[in-house]
């Protein structure tokens, strides 16, 4: 009796697969939930299954889909299902947002990139679950020649010194600079403290013709400009 030829076998998360992937192609930015495009992004690492309950998992863990992505690697694997490639391939999709983001006010003048920036620094900061303060240099044209990192931890002038942040302005030939930081809480509302060292750091630049912008504090979702609420 000849042998009858087995038809291949089709993985049962294939057409799944194949949908997801016909909707993100033809619906853009909104066709997919965020469990959903998380899934999507899980296919690169793994080729088979379905990753669904993995990718719920992981918002659950991390809160949402941008925590998922803001992630460190080592957190990510020690969620059941995750591995060092699934990890690495959400690594490096968190890593390009955050060139494209830096890219788009890089080489040009702040001030008129405002939105931009703000993009970049939520996408950067929303979700640490740390303190981090940052200094942004700018040029004469108010364009961005260095963001530097000034301290971790709180916000005071133990981690902070105005005449530092004011030399290193000299020394990269600022003109001009905007304090930047994060609250882990979420809560991007002064302290008395932010608004404190704000006003130190721009006396001191006023006595030296360099001027301070602005002092942007980033929340989880949000953020609070000083200037823009009359604070310096």
């Amino acid at each position: 009796m000849p042998e009858v030829a087995k038809k291949p076998s089709i993985h049962a998360g294939t057409g799944h697969r194949e949908r997801l992937r016909e909707r993100l192609l033809k619906g853009g930015a909104e066709a997919l939930a965020d469990y959903e495009l998380l899934e999507f992004l899980l296919f690169a690492a793994i080729r088979q299954g379905d990753t669904k309950p993995l990718a719920k998992r992981l918002i659950d863990q991390f809160g949402s889909f941008s925590g998922v992505l803001n992630a460190n690697p080592g957190a990510l694997v020690q969620v059941k299902g995750m591995g060092t490639a699934s990890a690495a391939s959400l690594y490096a999709v968190a890593l390009a947002a955050r060139r494209m983001a830096r890219g788009s006010v890089q080489e040009k003048p702040v001030l008129g990139s405002w939105q931009a920036l703000l993009d970049y620094l939520a996408i950067d900061m929303g979700e640490l679950k740390h303190e981090r303060v940052r200094v942004l240099y700018l040029d004469t044209r108010n364009r961005l020649i260095d963001d530097h990192l000034t301290a971790e931890g709180s916000i005071d002038e133990a981690a902070i010194h105005p005449r530092e942040i004011i030399r290193r302005a000299f020394d990269v030939g600022a003109s001009a600079l905007i304090l930047v930081h994060n609250h882990p809480s979420g809560d991007p509302e002064p302290s008395r403290a932010d608004i404190q060292i704000t006003n130190r750091i721009a006396e001191a630049g006023r006595l030296l013709n360099i001027t301070v912008h602005d002092h942007v504090i980033v929340g989880r979702g949000a953020h609070v400009s000083l200037r823009a609420k009359g604070l310096i």
